[in-house]
């Protein structure tokens, strides 16, 4: 691929639309080089890996607008292609402005005691590959880069009321939308952070978190009898709520304290351990709104699937993340969730690692007598040897597969022109659950994404709806989207369409979720061949960073995964490594980075800068 992450990806409006016309056309990959054969030795066999990805189906762009309009309009400030560009943020190129700003690996541990407005900081500029770029620490200012606008503080854009919120909603036409295509961040998969979440203490501890930035989900939504409605989680919300009696707000509370240590009262939910959890919530003498709450909002668990154990569970890790940085107990990357798989990457390269764009492999070379993998051999007809593969399963060919039962994930994304809860700050991120109307389907999980978050153009809000396939994405989801938006694109429409939020734009896809395949259901993989899954359909990351610890210490069991990265100022360097030190770089792969000239190493900071003219 040309660009990071696979389906963790992120893309422009204009790269967007790249992707799903590479995806509905399906075409095959030729081979570059047909005589790669020879490279095999005797002794050798091959596991040919696949030239097509399978992992994307049923994809359906549906432009509720104009769209002659936007035949000859071109992406603002659009540049060539740069090979680390493609998906996500980084291909903006903007102005800078500077600002003050707490570091990520200091604002992130630190921000328990902090108001959630201030929990994030501005967008460091080392995520905007090929602009200058500058990491920095405490007390120093950092370069923002926020795509043609000037640094974004989120602390001020959460907590300033919305100018025009008022107002009726502008219209934005679809010409705009592929004008300013480059303020969108269009994540293919959608997921929060869990404050207290495995994915949250993994960028803290391997100091990751320096290059990301995150603003809170301000509102968890719920959708009752065609409304929606602000869900009250955390104490001063509950008694706050208008939409509560007095009686219920009590109800709630002594509940929620319950769920937050309910292991000390086994006799309080041991007789209902067989049933689900909205039977045991029928018990707990709660009015049928705050069942709902607490099933779809809180928990977010099936109605139907969910034990009373789980749900006691998933209640418990909600209550615990409330609190950490802000109202919610969820956080989202600023320009999105491919952010993420950049960062890591970004770390990777400071120490040696290499991350290769457009680089397609064309088999694995196994050795006959021990069984192991030995080799790829790569589009160019080059091998490459190693001692550990990690392979992405959409790569595994259908010989390799012929046991393996996939499940689906049904995704829609959509740009629309106002919120679905309107309130005094169109600044929101809010996530809803919306109840299945037939038993035994799956809830649908909506995130809505607004452009403080740096995904979308200003007048406009981003919304991504998942949930696990049973048809095709468009089939399982048009139905949420209707009861939610106005699809409706004459002028002629019903009151209460002209209330809903007017769909722009939106596209449908299945995505597979390979995420629980064991291991031993590939056929005829040698043991030294690791296999990770694409992205799962639960909301949150867990499900990646046990699978990548699960496989870095089956094959390095005495290493410490993901450990933090020393300061320069603390690594050693051998005698023979000084001289090419001194003039800032060093050809040695055991070498560690060291500060260069323009790095500064007072007060334990240090600043990275690219040159102008360096891609």
């Amino acid at each position: 691929r040309n660009y990071y992450g696979g389906n963790w990806a992120s893309f422009s409006f204009s790269g967007l639309l790249s992707w799903i016309k590479e995806n509905q056309q399906k075409t095959d990959t030729s081979d570059d080089c047909e005589d790669w054969r020879k490279l095999i030795l005797e002794n050798e066999e091959v596991i040919s890996l696949s030239k097509k990805d399978k992992t994307i189906q049923h994809v359906e762009d549906f432009c509720f607008g104009d769209q002659d309009s936007a035949e000859d309009v071109e992406e603002a400030g659009a540049l060539p292609k740069l090979p680390i560009f493609g998906a996500s943020g980084a291909e903006g190129v903007a102005q800078e402005s500077e600002k003050e700003c707490p570091p990520m690996e200091s604002a992130l541990p630190e921000a328990e005691s902090q108001e959630p407005e201030k929990a994030t900081g501005t967008k460091p500029a080392s995520a905007m590959e090929g602009n200058d770029t500058e990491i920095t620490s405490k007390n120093e200012s950092c370069h923002s880069t926020a795509l043609g606008e000037s640094a974004l503080e989120l602390g001020k854009t959460e907590a300033a009321p919305s100018e025009i919120s008022a107002q009726e909603p502008k219209k934005v036409t679809y010409s705009q939308i592929v004008r300013e295509g480059r303020r969108f961040n269009i994540d293919l998969v959608s997921k929060l952070l869990y404050s207290r979440g495995l994915l949250i203490d993994l960028l803290i501890k391997s100091n990751v978190s320096r290059y990301a930035e995150f603003k809170n989900a301000t509102r968890i939504l719920a959708f009752r009898e065609g409304k929606v409605e602000q869900v009250p989680c955390s104490r001063a919300d509950v008694f706050n709520s208008r939409q509560l009696a007095m009686v219920e707000k009590r109800m709630l509370m002594k509940f929620l304290t319950f769920c937050l240590d309910y292991e000390q009262h086994p006799d309080e939910y041991q007789d209902y351990e067989n049933s689900t959890f909205a039977q045991f919530l029928r018990t707990r003498k709660l009015t049928p709104s705050l069942q709902h709450f607490i099933l779809h909002s809180i928990a977010m668990v099936s109605e139907t699937d969910c034990s009373t154990l789980e749900g006691l569970q998933a209640t418990k890790k909600f209550l615990q993340c409330l609190g950490r940085y802000g109202n919610t107990p969820f956080l989202f990357p600023l320009y999105g969730q491919g952010e993420i798989p950049q960062c890591f990457c970004r770390m990777c390269a400071v120490f040696g690692g290499i991350y290769c764009l457009r680089h397609s492999v064309q088999c694995l070379v196994v050795d006959k007598e021990s069984g192991r993998c030995k080799a790829i051999v790569d589009h160019f007809g080059q091998r490459i040897s190693a001692n550990y593969f990690i392979v992405e399963d959409s790569y595994l060919s259908e010989s390799i597969c012929t046991n393996v039962c996939y499940r689906q994930i049904s995704r829609a994304v959509l740009i629309t022109d106002q919120s679905v809860l309107n309130t005094d700050s169109e600044q929101q991120v809010s996530i809803l659950t919306v109840p299945p109307v037939d038993l035994g389907k799956a809830a649908v999980c909506v995130i809505e994404l607004c452009s403080s978050t740096m995904t979308c153009m200003k007048d406009t809000y981003l919304v991504h709806l998942t949930c696990p396939s049973t048809k095709t994405a468009r089939e399982d989801l048009e139905p949420v989207v209707q009861k939610l938006f106005n699809l409706n694109t004459e002028k002629e429409t019903e009151n209460e369409e002209l209330e809903k939020p007017r769909v722009l734009w939106a596209v449908y896809f299945n995505m597979r979720d390979s995420s629980g395949v064991d291991k031993n259901l590939y056929d005829g993989l040698p043991s030294n061949v690791y296999v990770c899954s694409g992205p799962d359909s639960a909301l949150g990351n867990d499900c990646a960073v046990k699978q990548a610890e699960t496989i870095f210490q089956e094959m390095f069991p005495t290493e410490e995964f993901c450990p933090p990265p020393p300061n320069p100022e603390d690594i050693i360097y051998d005698e023979d490594e000084i001289a090419p030190e001194e003039s800032g770089f060093s050809n040695s792969p055991e070498t560690k980075p060291e500060p260069s000239t323009e790095e500064s190493s007072s007060g334990g900071s240090t600043a990275v800068k690219k040159e102008d003219n360096e891609e």
